[in-house]
């Protein structure tokens, strides 16, 4: 009865382990990681708005310029 209560007590002390090494990547790597998603996610939702707004057409630019009324000289 001692070994398994000596096994199982030596399993509870590698989870906590386990959990203590999760909390500290959690809170270290975290805030980057954080970054990382938003940057990426604010760039997919970027080319996605763009690809639905349709891009307007520009008209060709004349090719003489002069006065707006002609002069009748």
């Amino acid at each position: 009865m001692q070994k398994i209560i000596n096994v199982v007590s030596a399993c509870t002390f590698v989870l906590a382990l386990a959990n203590t090494a999760v909390i500290v990547v959690a809170v270290t790597r975290g805030p980057s990681m954080m970054k990382l998603y938003l940057s990426e996610m604010k760039l997919d939702l970027t080319q996605t708005i763009l690809d639905q707004v349709p891009t307007p057409k520009i008209p060709q630019m004349p090719t003489q310029t002069g006065p707006a009324i002609r002069s009748p000289f």
